[in-house]
């Protein structure tokens, strides 16, 4: 059996370029694969470039989607909440402070030395977990809430509901009918990633999709969306697990 025929090329993709390898070989059709090493397409010994890169754009989502959802990295360690450990808010440190109280969460803005401190009051018998995710669930609606409506009024929208998601793969979806829905550990990236997300998910709101028109939305609310784009993918890998 003769071996397959490989070759390195990009294509651009929503905006980005995308790497993938060109495998031909004595299979009969297209097909696109993609794993750890990235994007490998699969095709006929006889089948021009032309034919490659336009199967390629008729999957254009499927694919940066994909590549998106891969690690590209190892997932970061669990965090395990307790007092002096260190978690990031809105990209800055905040240091966790367990305490007895009545199961209260107490935000100290840059306390001298100690920086931000986070302070978890717990009741006897309560879980420091799930006081520390409700904190950041709450601080992040608030803030997602804000920034959805800042940009819907940059696009002159009316500003759908706000909720979260603990989604697998997506760090926001948009809905015609159950709005707009981001991820709650955004709120530990930077605002700039944040605004990111919120300008993608908003511009949902005119195009349903991921064409040409769909992007040029994204640039109008966020004209630095692609640089964003990558830096949203390295920084997701290191988040905290909680």
């Amino acid at each position: 059996m003769t071996a397959p025929l490989l070759e390195s090329r990009e294509i651009e993709l929503a905006g980005l370029r995308v790497g993938y390898t060109l495998r031909r070989s004595v299979r009969k059709t297209l097909g696109l694969r993609i794993d750890h090493r990235g994007l490998t397409v699969g095709v006929p010994l006889r089948v021009g470039l032309g034919d490659v890169e336009s199967f390629i754009r008729k999957h254009a989502e499927w694919v940066v989607d994909r590549l998106q959802a891969r690690p590209v990295r190892p997932p970061a360690e669990p965090c395990e909440p307790c007092d002096g450990a260190e978690i990031p808010v809105l990209g800055a440190p905040w240091r966790l402070r367990i305490a007895r109280g009545a199961n209260r969460i107490h935000w100290h803005e840059g306390l001298g030395q100690e920086g931000h401190v986070l302070e978890l009051a717990l009741r006897a018998g309560g879980s420091a977990r799930a006081l520390l995710l409700k904190a950041l669930q709450q601080r992040g609606l608030e803030l997602f809430r804000n920034r959805v409506e800042e940009y819907c009024l940059r696009l002159g929208r009316p500003v759908p509901p706000v909720g979260l998601s603990a989604a697998r793969t997506r760090w926001g979806s948009c809905s015609s009918r159950s709005g707009i829905r981001l991820h709650w550990r955004l709120i530990h990236l930077p605002l700039p990633l944040i605004d990111y997300v919120v300008a993608h998910e908003v511009a949902h709101l005119v195009e349903m999709n991921h064409s040409p028109r769909f992007w040029s939305v994204v640039e109008t609310l966020y004209p630095e969306y692609s640089v964003a784009r990558r830096a949203l993918r390295e920084a997701g890998a290191a988040l905290p697990v909680i």
